[in-house]
C-alpha cells in the first residue's frame, strides 16, 4: 500500500503525518531523517492494527499543487 505522507518544516527539523492513519506521526531533524522514521512509524501502526485486530485503512488521500499569479 502507498500512504500520503505531508511533511511539514518544523523550529528543529521536520514532522510528517499521514492523514490515512491517524495519530501515526515521525519527526527528524532532517528530510531524510523524517522520511525514515515515517515508513518506520507506518510499519509499526499497520502491525499494531492488525495485531489488535483491526481494519488497515486502504490509502485514499490525495494531493495536488495548485499555481496561483503571486
Amino acid at each position: 500500500m502507498t500512504y500520503l505522507v505531508v511533511i511539514e518544516p518544523t523550529n528543529t527539523g521536520f514532522s510528517a503525518y499521514s492523514p490515512d492513519l491517524d495519530g501515526c506521526v515521525a519527526t527528524g531533524p532532517t528530510l531524510e531523517d523524517v522520511r525514515r522514521n515515517m515508513q518506520e512509524a507506518i510499519e509499526f501502526h499497520v502491525e499494531g492494527l492488525r495485531a489488535e485486530g483491526l481494519t488497515v485503512p486502504s490509502p485514499r488521500s490525495q494531493a495536488a499543487f495548485i499555481n496561483v499569479a503571486a
